[in-house]
Parts: structure tokens; C-alpha cells; sequence
């Protein structure tokens, strides 16, 4: 099996006087503006290393999803360009780049090379990967372009696993390495991997089906599991058959898939035994929800865990006991139903023996906006760990291996 020890690392490549490809994950713009610069702040040390290293920086990510699943059309817009961005680093790490080949470009335009060699910025930042139809092809056009800028190429993108022209198709043609947030990513993914035990998941979602692959493979791996949101209520419908709305047929038909496979450990899944139950789905209104025991649920909408399930015995133990902590979840149905997701963050807390994890852009969104001061404190604790990526450590696990990602092999 590959270890971190295998991988190309920036330390090992010489930068002085180089251009320097660098893709990041700084997908953090949601309609213009940056909601959370987790992403940005993680990186920044990359970043800077290449700078006092003598490199010069040309950086690249993704921002949201400008292709129009209906008609394939690219959506160029200041929703998802990456000045938000620029400006932020500006602003918050008096670095210097400049937007560069605008819009849809061909990277034919020498100037902006030009004013990146000479020192007249402190790097280039390429627009919006997904703006241009090569980055999700199979052809190679793209991922040349891009190699034609530089002399070497880093990944840093840990949270952007598809194999795509920004992530693997440049490795083809250039020197590739390894940043530091992808080293330091994958030594504690690692640490998730093969945990110190006893190991506790806690994963929610939106749909079953993407969620059936590694929720099975948790199971294999974990002492105890905890599920929330939408795939708890599937979950609940499929074991218990009660009714519970906004929950699709082909949910409840995952999550049956689940509950046989479930079976077989039938110690390791932990039922957060009380819901919230509400007639509508929308804003929290007095006399509209209830608290619900799970085989209870009377057809309505399930908007939450209810907060009184991590005070039961049983459910305390197991997340006081825990030596490894792995959180990939919001409980509730954001803004208006938060209650459970800050209570669960509260008990993993509250333990302070185990190494905890946290993976994921709402996760941690939710986290920073409902309990800052806790965040804040959590960010300066080593036994806290918040991973730039979610679905990347799912599909980790589900691999049993870092090294399994598409990204991470071709830096080996």
C-alpha cells in the first residue's frame, strides 16, 4: 500500500525562478461572495511558500457549477468568478494577483507572464476552471494549455477529487508535486482511515443513493455510526415504515439496500432516538412542530434531530468513549432548524480525549456560523482537525485509501 513517504512534495522541487501551476480548492463563492474562507486561509501557506521560495504563482480552483445541466451551456458570470477571491487575498494577505487571460481565453496573451516574471505582481489567478469546456473532457487540449504557462505544476486541492484537466490531466506534462494542505490532508485522512478505537462517524445528507457507498464502507470500518438529515429519515422509513414526508421512493429503496447490509453489524448503528417533526417545510412557527420518537413519526416532515437525543445514556456513552471522531454532517434543515447540529457539535466536544475530525463545506459553515467561539477555540486545539473537503474523505473511506484518489496517484 502507498504511503505519504511516496508522494512528490513541494519541499523536493526547486522553485527558484519557476512558474509554478498551483490548483487549489477556493470553491467558496456562492453568488459573488465568500461565505467561508476556511478554504482560502488553508492554503495560503502554499501559497506563500512558493513566494519565498523564489517561485512565481499562477493559481487556479473551481467555483460552483456554471454549466446548465439542461442545455450543457457555460454560464460566465460574476457568480462564479474568482475575484472575490483575488480581492480577499488582497485584503487579507497583502498579496498581489491579477486576474489573468479574462473571460475565455486561449492563454495566448504574453503580458500577463510577463508582469508575473518581472515581480510587477505577486502571482496570476486563472479564472474559473470550470468556464472553460476542457476541464471535464477527455481530451488533452486543455490540460495542455494549462502546462504551457509553467514550469512545474502543485496540487493543493485536496477537496477536488475528479480527475479533471486542473487536477490530473496537467500531470501528464509537467512536474508535479504535492502542496503542504495536501500533505497535511492526507496524513490526517490517514489518521481516519485506521483510527485509534473506539472509532465514531456521524454522516447526513441530502440523498441515500450517493451516500450508500460510503456509509457502507464506514460501517465495515466503525465501532459506532450516526446518521442525520434526509438519509436518517430514509433510513427510518425503510426500517421502521413509517411515513415521513419529502423522503422519494428511491431514497427509501437505498436506504432498504442499507438496513439488509446494516444487519450484519447490528451494534454499530446509534438511532438518535428523538426527531423533530414539523407540517411544513419552512420557517420554525410555534405549534407547527413537535418532538417526535422515531416510530412515531405521523407523516410529516422530519426537519431535525431533536437536541434531548444526545442526552440519552446511551447515546453519551458512545460519544464520550470515542478516540476517534469523524463529523461529516449537518442534522437539521438549514437556517431554520439548527438545534440538533449545534448539540452535536457541543458533545463531540465536550470529549476531550478523542482526535475529531471535520469534513465538509456545510459542516464546517455551520459550525463557524452557529457556535463561533467554539470554532475559533476548536481551530487553535490539536485535537480538533477540519478537512477542506467532505466528499473527498467519503470517497476515501469508501477506497479504504488516500492514495486510490485519482489527484493523489498522480503524484506518486
Amino acid at each position: 500500500m502507498e504511503n505519504l513517504m511516496e508522494l512528490a512534495k513541494i519541499q523536493d522541487a526547486k522553485l527558484e525562478g519557476k512558474v509554478i501551476l498551483i490548483r487549489v480548492d477556493h470553491n467558496v463563492v456562492k453568488k459573488g461572495l465568500i461565505k467561508d474562507s476556511y478554504r482560502i486561509d488553508a492554503s495560503i501557506e502554499t501559497i506563500q511558500y512558493i513566494i519565498k521560495n523564489g517561485g512565481k504563482p499562477i493559481v487556479m480552483t473551481h467555483v460552483g457549477r456554471p454549466k446548465n445541466k439542461q442545455t450543457k451551456e457555460i454560464i460566465i458570470s460574476e457568480n462564479t468568478s474568482v475575484k472575490p477571491i483575488v480581492d480577499y487575498l488582497k485584503k487579507r494577505y497583502n498579496l498581489n494577483f491579477k486576474i489573468a487571460f479574462d473571460n475565455k481565453p486561449d492563454f495566448a496573451e504574453n503580458s500577463y507572464l510577463d508582469s508575473l516574471k518581472s515581480g510587477e505582481v505577486d502571482g496570476l489567478y486563472l479564472p474559473n476552471t470550470r468556464w472553460f469546456t476542457g476541464e471535464e473532457s477527455a481530451k488533452d487540449t486543455f490540460a495542455q494549455q494549462l502546462a504551457n504557462l509553467a514550469d512545474i505544476f502543485v496540487n493543493d486541492a485536496f477537496g477536488s477529487w475528479q480527475p479533471h484537466a486542473s487536477t490530473v490531466g496537467v500531470t501528464q506534462y509537467l512536474p508535479s508535486f504535492a502542496g503542504l494542505l495536501m500533505q497535511k490532508e492526507i496524513a490526517n485522512l490517514e489518521n481516519v482511515i485506521v483510527p485509534k478505537r473506539p472509532f465514531l462517524a456521524v454522516v447526513a445528507g441530502s440523498k441515500f443513493d450517493t451516500k450508500i457507498g460510503p456509509l457502507t464502507a464506514l460501517l465495515e470500518s466503525v465501532d459506532h455510526l450516526v446518521i442525520g438529515g434526509v438519509i436518517y429519515n430514509a433510513y427510518l422509513s425503510a426500517k421502521y415504515g413509517v411515513k415521513i414526508s419529502g423522503v422519494s421512493e428511491e431514497d427509501v429503496k437505498s436506504a432498504l439496500e442499507f438496513v439488509k447490509i446494516a444487519e450484519k453489524y447490528p451494534e454499530k448503528i446509534v438511532e438518535l432516538p428523538f426527531v423533530i417533526e414539523s407540517e411544513i417545510l419552512e420557517a420554525k412557527i410555534g405549534g407547527k412542530f413537535k418532538t417526535s420518537a422515531i416510530k412515531d413519526v405521523a407523516g410529516h416532515f422530519v426537519l431535525d434531530a431533536d437536541p434531548k437525543s444526545f442526552q440519552n445514556e446511551e447515546v453519551q456513552n458512545i460519544f464520550q468513549n470515542a478516540k476517534t471522531i469523524f463529523v461529516n454532517a449537518v442534522m437539521g434543515f438549514t437556517p431554520h432548524f439548527a438545534d440538533g447540529t449545534i448539540e452535536l457539535y457541543k458533545t463531540i466536544a465536550n470529549n476531550k480525549d478523542a482526535k475529531k475530525y471535520f469534513g465538509g463545506g456545510d459542516t464546517l459553515q455551520e459550525f463557524k456560523l452557529n457556535l463561533p467561539e467554539l470554532f475559533e477555540d476548536a481551530k487553535k486545539d490539536n485535537s480538533f482537525y477540519f478537512f477542506t473537503g467532505g466528499g473527498t474523505i467519503l470517497k476515501a473511506i469508501k477506497e479504504k485509501s488516500p492514495f486510490g484518489l485519482e489527484p493523489v496517484k498522480a503524484l506518486l
